[in-house]
């Protein structure tokens, strides 16, 4: 038996969180350590309230339940990150752990920069980085303000780590690891499966359409854009369009209606997503996780957004962004669809990123 056992905390709430979280939580359970072991507790704030979105991507991904949940969701930014701050700084009190392990970029992650922090607990940021340049997003002040607050900064790619020495963050925190999304979607790809609603008859030639930022949904004139434009791309299109809970709630609301030619469904599981990533002609999304995602597919992405943080994969050609209120987009998307871009290149890393997280931890902690 080991002598002593670290205690590691990972501090997540939403469905992307859960998928990051996956691929380090498999490294920490393959850990083997004569001389010491680590004890991984796993705190869920709550922020993705939906059992669509939490409970079922627990045992779907193999992710050992979360040994707390604060149950905090369903209010506003200000609210749900007050309560988080206040109801985490008990927990880590009563668990006192030698690293937190934070990821993205969501409320939850701000939490718990800001609890651990104040606590003087040393804090990892996975998914450190990102830079959209756009401040009136919420993602955009947490990630900024979690990566200022961090010891250990995980960064997916080399913009990452430029954005962050162009910031003054010292370059001995930087770490360039890759991105834990890719080595996820090499382990899972395996066990994709075609979904259960096309179990009699899977579509063909059809695009894959998510839309769920705030900066979409919460504006209804842009949201009613956004719309006509799919209706409009749903002429000549068929289109698969799962329904973030807040989206579909938001359409209920003002009674949006779409043409028949695009199917409304509920979300899909992560193996039903590697599923149509396959098999779809392209991809539109506002999501940043869907749009690596489509890359690791080789498969052409349009990002309704007026920014991305995957700049890399614009360069590339692999995306384009096509902010809603702009002009002619159903002409530059048929221009977009023409193009070859080289989907062989890899700014994500090797598909390790876990590991290289993990024994960078391991090297810290033994320095406690």
């Amino acid at each position: 038996m080991p002598e002593k056992n670290y205690i590691i905390c990972s501090i997540v709430g939403t469905r992307p969180q859960f998928v990051k979280l996956a691929a380090v939580s498999r490294e920490i359970e393959n850990f083997k350590n004569k001389s010491f072991g680590i004890k991984h507790i796993i705190i869920h704030s709550g922020q993705h309230f939906d059992k669509d979105m939490s409970d079922s991507f627990f045992s779907l991904l193999g992710i050992p339940y979360p040994e707390i949940n604060l149950n905090i969701g369903g209010g506003s930014h200000g609210e749900n990150t007050g309560k988080m701050i206040v109801s985490l700084e008990k927990v880590l009190i009563k668990f006192k752990p030698h690293l937190i392990f934070l990821y993205g970029d969501t409320d939850t992650t701000l939490a718990g920069s800001i609890a651990a922090s104040k606590l003087n607990l040393k804090i990892c940021h996975i998914e450190a980085g990102l830079r959209s340049r756009n401040k009136n997003m919420p993602e955009e002040i947490n990630r900024i303000l979690t990566d200022h607050c961090s010891d250990l900064l995980f960064c997916p790619t080399n913009i990452a780590v430029k954005n962050l020495i162009s910031e003054g963050i010292d370059n001995k925190k930087l770490l360039l690891v890759g991105d834990v999304m890719y080595d996820n979607f090499l382990y899972y790809k395996k066990f994709k499966v075609t979904p259960s609603i096309f179990s009699l008859e899977a579509p063909k030639d059809f695009v894959f359409c998510t839309i769920h930022r705030a900066e979409n949904t919460s504006n209804r004139k842009k949201l009613s854009t956004i719309l006509k434009f799919l209706n409009q791309l749903g002429e000549q299109n068929k289109i698969i369009f799962p329904l973030h809970p807040r989206t579909r709630k938001i359409m209920e609301k003002y009674k949006e209606k779409l043409t028949e030619n695009i199917l409304l469904t509920a979300p899909f599981t992560l193996f039903e997503t590697f599923w149509l990533l396959e098999k779809a002609e392209f991809i539109i999304t506002d999501s940043g996780g869907l749009q690596k995602e489509a890359f690791f597919a080789k498969k052409k992405c349009i990002t309704l957004r007026e920014e991305t943080e995957w700049t890399e994969l614009l360069e590339m050609g692999v995306n384009l962004l096509v902010p809603p209120n702009s002009k002619n987009k159903i002409e530059r998307i048929e221009t977009f669809k023409k193009t070859k871009p080289n989907f062989n290149v890899k700014p994500f890393g090797n598909g390790r990123a876990a590991k290289k997280i993990l024994d960078i931890s391991i090297t810290c902690l033994e320095t406690l």
